[in-house]
């Protein structure tokens, strides 16, 4: 029986393979039918933090701000990145834990998974590995993670409550969560919640800030933090009943 938990996650597993199967655009399949090409990643990153980031990473850039700046990443750590895509934030963590360091990025589209692979392969980075699954149902081991990253991705799931409930799962007593993610102020109007090209556009599936940090504390976190708060105007087309957007970065941490 299909649910309609089902049929967002095949939206977004649609956009998304469309876009890793375009070329030269991060900015949607639309983009590549055109021809046309943009830098995602020249608002969230600074140059130097993408100096050497293969553009073929940078242009598939989905994010919504920075996670990586933010989580103090140190050498020999293991970090799990939720909803990896083309593998942007893993490449720029890899470096950062170092060779006795270990990424892992986790996504359900394969073609992203492919794009991500290849782009591991061709930037020679082999502390990095990527995996197909769900956010919601993490291919990871308990306990084996050090820090959690995300960029724009948990917005997308329906069920954001497990997903919290996940990584708290696969952290390490101490372990840290890190995320950039599009939250609201106010609600978005039925027809748009009804509109699965929406949710899939990182837009309607946004929760209100308070609510999304209810959730992770119900998941167990402590010490939970908004690094930033800005407004997402630019990030995502504006629609009539649609409340203002907002990109936020959370700090948190699993209990010791």
């Amino acid at each position: 029986m299909t649910t309609d938990n089902d049929l967002i996650h095949d939206a977004v597993k649609q956009r998304y393979g469309e876009i890793a199967r375009s070329v030269g655009s991060c900015c949607g399949p639309e983009n590549a039918q055109t021809g046309g090409d943009c830098d995602c990643s020249a608002d969230i990153y600074d140059a130097i933090t993408l100096d050497g980031i293969a553009s073929d990473v940078t242009n598939l850039s989905l994010g919504c701000g920075d996670p990586v700046t933010i989580a103090g990443l140190q050498p020999g750590e293991t970090v799990l990145d939720l909803g990896s895509g083309g593998g942007i934030d893993c490449f720029l963590a890899a470096p950062r834990v170092g060779p006795g360091g270990h990424v892992i990025g986790v996504d359900m589209t394969k073609d992203m998974i492919k794009r991500a692979n290849a782009n591991r392969v061709k930037m020679g980075v082999a502390n990095v590995e990527f995996r197909l699954g769900q956010i919601e149902a993490l291919p990871v081991e308990d306990a084996s993670i050090d820090v959690i990253l995300s960029n724009c991705v948990i917005n997308l799931s329906p069920d954001k409550a497990a997903v919290f409930r996940e990584a708290f799962r696969v952290l390490k007593p101490g372990g840290r969560f890190s995320v950039s993610d599009i939250v609201t102020e106010g609600q978005f109007a039925p027809s748009l919640q009804d509109d699965m090209e929406q949710w899939a556009a990182c837009i309607v599936g946004a929760i209100e800030l308070d609510e999304y940090l209810e959730l992770v504390e119900q998941a167990g976190f402590i010490d939970l933090e908004v690094s930033s708060k800005v407004r997402a105007d630019g990030i995502v087309e504006r629609k009539e009943g649609m409340p203002a957007l907002y990109s936020a970065r959370i700090i948190a941490r699993k209990p010791e």
